[in-house]
């Protein structure tokens, strides 16, 4: 699924990485910009008067860390992520609620004792829970402050606005009520409520659907327990099962994420085809022409003569036989065919040359019996005749001794060979039995062999159908797994200039994608130079910043007398100077403060444009911290471009 996210940046890429290890394409879009606050006075104070430290949000664990050197405060977070995040900032006795606001609150019910000390709480500018009120009623003092807000965006990202216009999302998720809010609100100014109806809208608890009840989302699901794994989970099933309409399945509102599990993709079943066994058709065709023909030249060396009975049997046929229809099998097996019709057509011939030689003989023989006598007829014949029947009908259980028959008379030549001809002609009339079964199996082959060609022409042809459908499926499908990982990559890179560190190896994956698509490839063009270094964080920049401040104003107090320039090195050495973003006027220290200021709250380009706009005798001090802070910018542009890139080939793809 493309699914939206509306977190700031930081939580956006963690989560999209998430996403993208589930085989979901992320569109990062975040509607907040998270900026730390500077601790009150008295917060050193009542930090080292408490018992035990409470953390909503894994933001309040990095306010917390930036307001306070201390990291041995025991404290509860109210769900696993926030606890990592603390564990991985120093702390060392963090307990996870597991849970929400509500279930961090019976925690420390359960494990604290309020006349133990007073307890802080950590957390942004809005809450959606103040403990002070909930726990109050238990004995519990709770002071809480304020680190640390998220400042609202004035428009809508354009990578949301892109996608949206587009329609290039499956759904978006909200894990605030107030996020929910914002979103409707920059929707609605943009004019793009419209786009929404194709979308489904996946909350982290019912009270972050509210806000979005007027807009027109195809599905509003809440997932089963406030937790960013449970939102992961509602992504999962959505993508399996479809969208089945608004399912609200948790009455608890929280926003507070928690961690995930990636979940491996089940794996396909190869699809498999029965071979075939045994002889085959073409083989049992050929075994039974061999011995059709076999038995065809034995019974043809074995006929000296033909009875009578031939004339009978073929009376009112050819003695040539037509010649053997042609068997229309597949073209692999024609050659074979052709030879075993030849060996039939010559076997038939010879049978038929054979057959007039034998009428002829049997015709001389009758003549030549014609020609005897047929008045004087044999005695010793008629009696023996006389004796096998009575011999016949004699009854076989009679005891009576047999009357010895007399020897029979010799048979003639005539009696001999019409024994022998009756005997060839059984024989052959056998054979060609034996032949005729043979050719009617052959056909009813053949006609079973056609019908499967036809089959197998029929089925060829539907899967040339379908190849062709899914041809234009799979490059649909390799649109969007091409555009998901330029998503993925897009996410490592800005998760990469937000440490700080090299990514030529995030780059490299990038370059197999680019071929073809030259906006891609401009793109890379753009970041190599600084992929093998890596550019300044925002972090490191704003850390290094004072030092290259204090050093443009001492440039900036000297002059060419000696007092002066000893003043300026003193300057440079120990100096005071105002800070804040309200510092009016445009002197050098009044710049200085207010880029400083926009470093904190996150905006480079600002504290850039102000530094650039000092006197020329500050060059000296910060070309270098300028020449940094533009690497990250260029490089950050060329990210952001990615990304809008990204959206564009889903859109695409769809």
């Amino acid at each position: 699924m493309r699914v939206l996210i509306t977190r700031p940046e930081r939580e956006a890429t963690a989560l999209a990485t998430a996403l993208i290890e589930r085989g979901h394409a992320p569109v990062i879009a975040p509607l907040f910009r998270l900026e730390i606050l500077r601790p009150p006075p008295e917060f050193a104070e009542a930090l080292a008067a408490c018992q035990t430290v409470l953390l909503t949000s894994a933001n309040g664990a990095r306010a917390l860390a930036e307001a306070n050197e201390q990291r041995g405060k025991p404290i509860i977070a109210v769900g696993d992520t926030t606890a990592s995040t603390a564990e991985g900032l120093g702390f060392a006795a963090v307990v996870s609620a597991a849970g929400d606001g509500p279930a961090l609150a019976k925690l420390v019910r359960r494990g604290l004792d309020p006349k133990k000390g007073p307890l802080v709480h950590v957390s942004g500018a809005d809450v959606a829970l103040d403990l002070s009120e909930t726990l109050a009623p238990d004995g519990f003092e709770v002071r809480r402050f304020a680190l640390y807000d998220a400042r609202e965006e004035s428009a809508l990202p354009e990578s949301a606005r892109a996608a949206l216009e587009a329609r290039a999302l499956d759904a978006a998720t909200f894990l605030s009520p107030r996020a929910a809010s914002v979103f409707a609100k920059l929707v609605g100014d943009a004019g793009l409520a419209d786009s929404l109806r194709g979308v489904t809208a996946i909350a982290i608890s019912p009270a972050a659907l509210d806000p979005l009840a007027a807009l027109p989302f195809k599905a509003a699901v809440a997932a089963a327990r406030p937790t960013r794994q449970a939102v992961l989970d509602e992504i999962d099933r959505l993508a399996e099962a479809g969208v089945q309409g608004a399912q609200t399945m948790s009455d608890t509102p929280s926003s507070v994420p928690e961690s995930s599990t990636p979940a491996a993709p089940p794996p396909v079943a190869p699809t498999s085809f029965p071979g075939r066994r045994g002889l085959g058709v073409f083989g049992a065709f050929i075994t039974g022409i061999v011995a059709a023909v076999l038995v065809l030249a034995g019974a043809m060396i074995s006929l000296p003569f033909w009875p009578e009975e031939i004339r009978a049997m073929w009376r009112g046929q050819g003695v040539a036989t037509a010649p053997t229809p042609a068997i229309d099998l597949q073209a692999v097996r024609a050659d074979a065919t052709a030879v075993a019709a030849a060996a039939v057509e010559t076997s038939r011939r010879d049978l038929g040359a054979r057959i007039d030689d034998l009428e002829k003989r049997v015709r001389a023989t009758s003549a030549a019996a014609a020609e005897r006598p047929a008045a004087t007829p044999d005695p010793a014949i008629a009696e023996l005749r006389s004796k096998v029947a009575a011999l016949e009908n004699r009854p076989a259980a009679s005891s009576a001794p047999a009357t010895p028959a007399p020897a029979p008379a010799a048979p003639t030549a005539g009696d001999t060979d019409i024994a022998a001809l009756r005997l060839e002609i059984a024989t052959l009339r056998g054979a060609l039995q034996t032949l005729d079964q043979a050719m009617a199996g052959q056909k009813d082959e053949t006609a079973r062999q056609r019908e499967q060609a036809k089959t197998l022409a029929d089925n060829v042809d539907k899967a040339r159908a379908e190849a062709s459908a899914v041809g234009a499926g799979e490059k649909k499908a390799l649109g969007a797994a091409r555009a998901s990982a330029v998503v993925g990559v897009a996410a490592r890179l800005s998760s990469a200039l937000e440490s700080g560190l090299p990514f030529t190896a995030e780059l490299a994956l990038l370059t197999p994608l680019a071929q073809g698509d030259a906006k891609l490839g401009e793109i890379v063009a753009s970041l190599q130079p600084y992929a093998q270094t890596g550019v300044a964080s925002r972090t490191s920049l704003a850390a290094s910043f004072p030092a290259v401040a204090k050093a443009a104003l001492a440039d900036d107090l000297a002059d060419d007398s000696f007092g002066e320039r000893l003043l300026g090195k003193l300057k440079g050495l120990v100096s005071l100077r105002r800070v804040g973003a309200d510092v009016p006027g445009d002197a050098v220290e009044a710049k200085l403060a207010r880029a400083e200021a926009a470093l904190e709250a996150g905006d480079i380009a600002k504290a850039v444009d102000l530094v650039k706009s000092l006197p020329p005798q500050t060059a000296k001090a910060t070309s270098a911290w300028l020449a940094r802070a533009e690497a990250h910018l260029a490089a950050k542009r060329a990210v952001e471009q990615l990304s809008s890139h990204a959206v564009t080939l889903l859109g695409a793809a769809r």
